[in-house]
């Protein structure tokens, strides 16, 4: 007892502990504007190159197997180093039938921002460098891709870039994977909302000056080759051990035959694609003539009014009088402005693109064609 109450009063004589000084929060000063670039090597350095994980083909060759049609589109993640964009990751974006519609575009912006968070919390690559859009018969010339492509490219530090992915050569076997970016013409053209024919001479712009490819490869390791190993590697099932009779080998991967397919399937479809982009383009054309014509209408009762306005003037003075005041052309008659070409040159790069794919399907088609006539002559 007598124990205790000494260890109590020596406990009440010392001090008490002080608790632990809470860390202050670290500050960060923002680096001069001066200072950005010099900090920022790898900013100056251009991007010559793209990097492609094999994990990101395997994701988007995924993704555009289970979307409808080629709506397929999503964001890729990475980094650029020493003139290389490595892609390191991706994730699919949400597809809405009316992409004009306020709420999927909100809808749409919440789970890029939601996802982008989750990456960010769990140390992931959260940089965005550009997105991916899945595509049919190598044609991907369209308004929607044009239009996210400028974004990117005046928000993104080294503007991104836009990897395309062809379906129909994935169905036979050949995984197509292609990397652009659009061409300064193009888009100093783009910021200024001019694609009259003026501007097209001056930008020397056609559809096959939009865009520009940038040279991609694809990365593959050790971990993803095991496992596509694994998947093609024959397995036996356990019953054969006791019974041979059962011992059949089959694997993941089945055995491809797609070197015996004429690769004929898609010509039909393709034809098709040709003859409707044909017909756009022709209605295309032909609603810039009639626009034409109106400007060119107007444009003589324009001249037609100066001209008179001229000899009216002409004959006051040679009267004594005064000649009337001018007036402003453009007030009187309502000259529409030259209609844009953007729509002609993607429509041309459509036909061009569906052209390229009938060439390379006929032609590989023919080769095999003969190739098995004279195997079956022998």
């Amino acid at each position: 007892m007598a124990a205790t109450s000494m260890a109590a009063a020596l406990a009440a004589s010392l001090p008490a502990p002080q608790a632990a000084p809470t860390p202050s929060a670290p500050t960060y000063e923002a680096i001069p504007a001066s200072m950005a670039k010099v900090i920022d090597i790898e900013g100056e350095i251009p991007i010559t190159s793209v990097q492609l994980d094999a994990m990101v083909v395997s994701k988007i060759i995924k993704h555009a197997k289970e979307a409808p049609g080629s709506s397929a589109h999503g964001l890729l993640l990475g980094l650029d180093l020493d003139g290389t964009l490595e892609v390191s990751n991706s994730f699919p974006l949400p597809h809405h039938s009316n992409d004009e519609d306020d709420k999927s575009l909100k809808s749409v912006a919440r789970y890029q921002g939601a996802m982008l968070r989750s990456l960010k919390e769990v140390q992931a690559d959260d940089s965005v460098i550009g997105f991916y859009q899945g595509m049919t018969l190598g044609s991907f010339f369209n308004q929607t891709l044009v239009d996210t492509q400028a974004i990117h490219q005046e928000k993104l530090r080294h503007g991104g870039i836009v990897i395309v992915h062809d379906i129909s050569q994935t169905a036979r076997g050949n995984a197509s994977f292609r990397a652009f970016r659009l061409t300064r013409a193009f888009l100093d053209a783009y910021k200024k909302s001019n694609f009259s024919a003026t501007s097209l001479i001056d930008h020397r712009l056609t559809f096959s000056t939009i865009l520009e490819e940038v040279p991609l490869k694809i990365r593959t390791n050790a971990l993803v080759s095991s496992f596509l190993g694994t998947l093609s590697e024959a397995t036996v099932p356990p019953a054969a051990a006791t019974n041979p009779a059962l011992a059949t080998s089959s694997a993941a991967i089945p055995p491809s035959y797609s070197t015996l397919n004429l690769g004929l399937a898609n010509t039909p479809r393709n034809l098709e694609l040709i003859v409707e982009a044909l017909d756009n383009y022709k209605t295309e054309e032909g609603n810039l003539a009639y626009l034409h014509r109106q400007i060119a209408r107007e444009k003589a009762k324009a001249d037609a009014y100066v001209a008179k306005r001229k000899e009216e003037n002409a004959s006051r003075v040679a009267a004594g009088l005064a000649p009337l005041p001018e007036e402003d052309v453009n007030r009187l008659f309502k000259i529409p402005p030259e209609p844009s070409r953007l729509e002609s040159l993607l429509l041309l790069g459509r036909i061009d693109a569906y052209g390229k794919s009938l060439e390379e399907t006929a032609s590989t088609g023919l080769v095999k064609m003969y190739a098995a006539k004279g195997n079956t002559g022998n």
